[in-house]
């Protein structure tokens, strides 16, 4: 299967490098067999502190799971130095944040929660613990006394 990014879009107001925050941030994704085409009805998160072995130990993955449907065993991981910002001159375009491994299992959705994390385009103010599930947050800046936002949340994958 290969590489997919994931590409996020937001209208940013006051706010630049919006950022997935530590290990732990968790990705919260539906998950489909390319082998048999289910789909995963419940969202299953992928963090990058996780690592599972591969059968016939060639090596680990984020996670490796065996299809319910089919019982293929597929694995996806996250690659850590495809992690990018999105930053303010990125605003209301697709860039991607992330790119996927992935042996068997595609990502079909994806469905932002808490973890974010951003600062101020102006006043580099730091905002943390940012939630996107709503697929809007606002905030007010005390040091420029403006509101700042992250609206219109989206996303597509796309092959790398």
């Amino acid at each position: 299967m290969g590489k997919i990014g994931l590409q996020f879009k937001a209208t940013l107001e006051n706010i630049t490098d919006v950022r997935p925050v530590g290990e732990d941030f968790r990705w919260y994704l539906k998950l489909k067999c390319g082998n048999c085409g289910e789909v995963s009805e419940k969202w299953q998160y992928l963090r990058l502190m996780d690592s599972h072995p591969l059968k016939g130990g060639r090596g680990s993955a984020t996670m490796v799971q065996k299809c319910k449907l089919c019982s293929r065993e597929n694995s996806i991981d996250i690659l850590s130095q495809t992690m990018k910002a999105y930053n303010a001159e990125d605003s209301e375009t697709f860039k991607t944040i992330v790119e996927f491994e992935c042996r068997g299992l595609e990502p079909v959705d994806f469905q932002p929660q808490a973890g974010f994390a951003a600062k101020g385009a102006e006043s580099g103010t730091p905002f943390n613990d940012i939630n996107l599930l709503e697929k809007d947050w606002n905030d007010y800046d005390e040091k420029i006394k403006e509101s700042v936002g992250i609206y219109e949340v989206t996303h597509r994958f796309v092959k790398c």
